[in-house]
């Protein structure tokens, strides 16, 4: 395994991200549900669960490399607005975790660390598929009279 610190800040710092995107998603799960949003609701929480999974894997994985699992940095959930608007707010920590996971890669790339790079190229990937869902999502709403968004 590892003795890089770098990668060990890596890991803290991805769990601490796809912590927050959990409390994100379920907070607005619950929300969109009080405001009469269950369809939207049910998407934002299955996007929670998918986080949870991401958390649990750096977990084990950070056990696995000998390192204490610690999220130091949970954000707020930005549950205002909108739900173009949560979309937007959600895309945007999106795109803040798969730019955190480009330099992870990179760094591990660098330092020629090939199971952590994997590691990371994994968390990677599924990153920017759930960016370009909540993209197409948003793309759709935007499109639709705002009677359709309550369904």
């Amino acid at each position: 395994m590892t003795n890089d610190p770098a990668v060990f800040g890596y890991l803290g710092r991805a769990l601490s991200l796809e912590l927050s995107a959990v409390q994100q998603y379920l907070s607005l799960a619950r929300l969109l549900e009080i405001r009469c949003m269950p369809e939207a609701g049910a998407k934002f929480r299955a996007e929670g669960k998918e986080e949870m999974e991401h958390a649990e894997r750096i977990i084990g994985r950070m056990l696995a490399v000998g390192v204490a699992p610690s999220a130091s940095c949970l954000r707020p959930a930005q549950i205002n607005g909108s739900l173009a608007q949560i979309i937007q707010h959600t895309i945007d920590l999106e795109s803040e975790i798969v730019n955190f996971y480009g330099q992870a890669v990179r760094h591990c790339y660098s330092t020629q660390d090939h199971e952590n790079r994997i590691f990371f190229e994994a968390l990677l990937k599924e990153e920017q598929q759930h960016a370009t869902g909540l993209v197409t999502w948003w793309q759709q709403l935007i499109d639709q009279p705002l009677a359709e968004l309550k369904k």
